[in-house]
């Protein structure tokens, strides 16, 4: 500080001294003009550089700092340091913002951070996909303006924590969101919400599963009480009604235990502590015996035709492979009528090994194909049980499928018949010796 006053008391110092000297040289009158004119410079001069001052201060970051002179320079010095250091903090702040938003957007959920009067404050960009939000223009919106479903008004009205709100039907129809309100602060709140839809879809998969697996061994057990009761009411059990019973019986129960098996083999393929067993399988040979298996089905009622273009072997479990071919083989005889013709290829498609079973059958309408592989569903279910099926071979291809990495496809027109095509990687293909 003391030398901010020595530098500026210097000038005036000898500017006085210049005076008296030219008092005691000239008279008084020199002495008070030069010490006038030496003040009126000395003032332009700070006027100018305090208009340079004011002209930076309108844009700091566009101009560039005045050069000064005197007290000035060390003024404009200050200044500079204090811009280079307001800039570096500046840049770490926006680095540090950047990452929390970056952050933010990574989170599985959308956060919303609303004040006391539920205006919008901020919110990750989740949280617009959830509500319809455009963080460029809601911003200090009430957010029931722009969500205005009375249970969501209703939820943020409420002064006391709750459980989460399920909320359905918003912007996006098939979307089902969990929300939750969370107080911090000082009367603001964080509106955390969740996409469960995958969720909710499996919950409904999995009570559907139970009601389909109670529906489908209710069936077969009812059947065989009731011609137990009837034999045991019977007189003699030599008639033809009791064959015909025992028939129907025998039948029925090789379905449910047909049933139990799939249900027993899916539970297997889901279970994490049985890893895949793999194996080099003889893919031409599996398929020989896959195609023999399907001519007993058949009876002859269909022309099968096997067609192995390439000799290539996976690298696998046999009985998986076996289970996930023969599958898709009696599902094209199941519902291919008879006189109609079944075509298994073994090829390779764009370096791709791919397992297709095309046929002629009564084919399948656009809106079922993406559920086919849900466990038990049936597109005609008196048809499925005619032809004797248990709603599971699809499931059990499908998690085979993706125990191999492999891709099972699906095309399919209605009258046309159906290709059912599982494509596996390159890394699981081995070439065959000889």
């Amino acid at each position: 500080m003391s030398d901010f006053w020595q530098s500026a008391s210097a000038y005036p110092f000898f500017l006085l001294l210049f005076s008296l000297l030219l008092w005691a040289i000239f008279g008084p009158l020199a002495a008070a003009l030069g010490f006038a004119l030496g003040l009126a410079w000395w003032l332009l001069h700070h006027l100018r550089h305090l208009g340079a001052l004011l002209h930076w201060l309108a844009l700091p970051e566009q101009r560039a700092m005045p050069e000064g002179a005197g007290l000035w320079e060390d003024v404009f010095s200050s200044l500079n340091q204090m811009m280079r250091v307001h800039r570096q903090e500046r840049a770490e702040h926006l680095a540090d913002l950047q990452q929390m938003e970056q952050a933010t957007a990574a989170l599985p959920e959308g956060v919303v951070i609303l004040d006391a009067a539920d205006r919008i404050e901020w919110c990750n960009p989740l949280a617009e996909q959830h509500f319809g939000l455009d963080s460029n223009v809601d911003i200090g919106q009430q957010i029931t303006y722009l969500a205005r479903q009375p249970e969501f008004v209703e939820y943020l009205a409420a002064a006391e924590a709750r459980q989460p709100l399920i909320l359905r039907g918003t912007r996006q129809d098939d979307v089902v969101l969990s929300i939750k309100l969370i107080a911090y602060g000082e009367s603001k709140r964080l509106l955390i919400s969740r996409d469960i839809t995958q969720f909710e879809r499996l919950e409904n998969m999995r009570r559907d599963f139970v009601a389909n697996v109670s529906h489908e061994l209710r069936t077969p057990l009812t059947v065989v009480n009731g011609f137990v009761e009837t034999l045991q009411d019977m007189q003699t059990r030599d008639s033809d009604m009791a064959q015909r019973a025992l028939q129907l019986m025998g039948e029925q129960t090789h379905r449910m235990a047909h049933l139990v098996d799939d249900l027993l083999t899916l539970s297997r393929l889901e279970n994490d502590q049985h890893p895949l067993h793999e194996e080099v399988v003889d893919v031409c040979g599996l398929l020989d015996e896959v195609g023999q298996e399907g001519r007993l089905l058949s009876h002859g009622r269909h022309r099968l035709e096997l067609h192995l273009d390439c000799a290539v072997n996976l690298r696998g479990s046999r009985n998986e492979l076996r289970s996930a071919f023969a599958n898709l083989l009696s599902n094209a005889i199941r519902y291919t009528p008879d006189g109609g013709s079944i075509d298994v290829y073994w090829s390779l498609r764009d370096g791709q090994a791919v397992f297709s079973v095309r046929d002629s059958g009564i084919g399948i309408a656009p809106q079922h194909i993406a559920r086919l592989t849900e466990r038990f569903y049936r597109v005609d279910r008196s048809r499925s049980r005619e032809t004797g099926g248990t709603g599971l071979g699809l499931a059990i291809v499908k998690h085979i499928a993706l125990r191999h990495q492999a891709k099972l496809e699906i095309a399919s027109e209605e009258g046309r018949g159906s290709t059912f095509s599982l494509l596996f990687p390159g890394k699981r293909s081995v070439l065959a010796s000889g």
